[in-house]
């Protein structure tokens, strides 16, 4: 069992290998992982692991609330996941390679990330500014007939985007290609299908290539026969995952 111990980011959000993660760090615990990871060498990767919450807050209370007005917020960074993060979070989730951590005038930061390999969590250390975890690394097993499913999947993957593009009244762009790599196929997918974060989470803990595809045309062809009886859906970019308050 290969291990690695990382600073820990939790989101209420998935993120998936080889998927762009932009972030808009703003709070204490976050800023100090950041200043933390720019002390790596550029030439050497600024990593850190993205966990979806499971039971808890993305961005903890700055203000006191109710019931009891005069309550403070917790402080730290535990703050808004309780006493024990291994509960808060969802057990398997991704690094992330920050190409670019820009600081602002204001001392907050503007992150852009890339996903790279899954991993599952084995425990969580809140002793220091941020949170940082012991983490084991994910092998990609293909599975079994990765490719003919991938192939099904991209099928499955044009109607929904048309099914979308015709509930928004909107054209649909065909200019860019898609890949044929099944493990690519899986992980995009993944990400660019409108589901809420345990079905993505499903996908993420796959045990294999073969075996996410699988689950994803189900729900491709699941989600397209809805659209098809939607009058519309809210408006939301297909490909672009949610920017994070943090």
């Amino acid at each position: 069992m290969t291990t690695v111990r990382l600073p820990l980011f939790p989101l209420n959000s998935v993120l998936f290998p080889g998927l762009v993660l932009p972030l808009n760090v703003f709070e204490e615990r976050y800023r100090a992982m950041m200043r933390e990871l720019l002390k790596t060498p550029e030439d050497e990767p600024r990593r850190f692991a993205v966990v979806a919450i499971r039971d808890g807050h993305e961005v903890a209370p700055s203000e006191p609330g109710m019931p009891d007005p005069t309550a403070l917020p917790d402080k730290g960074p535990l703050a808004g996941f309780g006493a024990d993060p291994v509960r808060a979070f969802h057990k398997v989730g991704c690094v992330a390679d920050a190409a670019t951590i820009r600081e602002r005038t204001d001392g907050s930061f503007e992150v852009l990330a890339t996903g790279t390999s899954r991993v599952r969590l084995l425990s969580v250390d809140a002793s220091g500014p941020f949170l940082t975890a012991e983490l084991e690394t994910l092998p990609e097993d293909p599975g079994d007939e990765a490719a003919p499913l991938a192939e099904g999947v991209l099928r499955s993957f044009r109607q929904y985007q048309k099914r979308l593009a015709g509930a928004r009244e909107r054209s649909l762009a065909t200019g860019a290609e898609l890949p044929d790599e099944p493990g690519v196929v899986s992980y995009l997918v993944a990400a660019a299908m409108m589901l809420d974060t345990p079905s993505k989470q499903r996908l993420l803990q796959a045990p294999d290539t073969a075996s996410r595809l699988r689950d994803e045309l189900k729900l491709l062809r699941s989600e397209t026969a809805i659209i098809r009886n939607l009058p519309s859906l809210p408006a939301s970019e297909l490909t672009r995952g949610p920017m994070s308050l943090n």
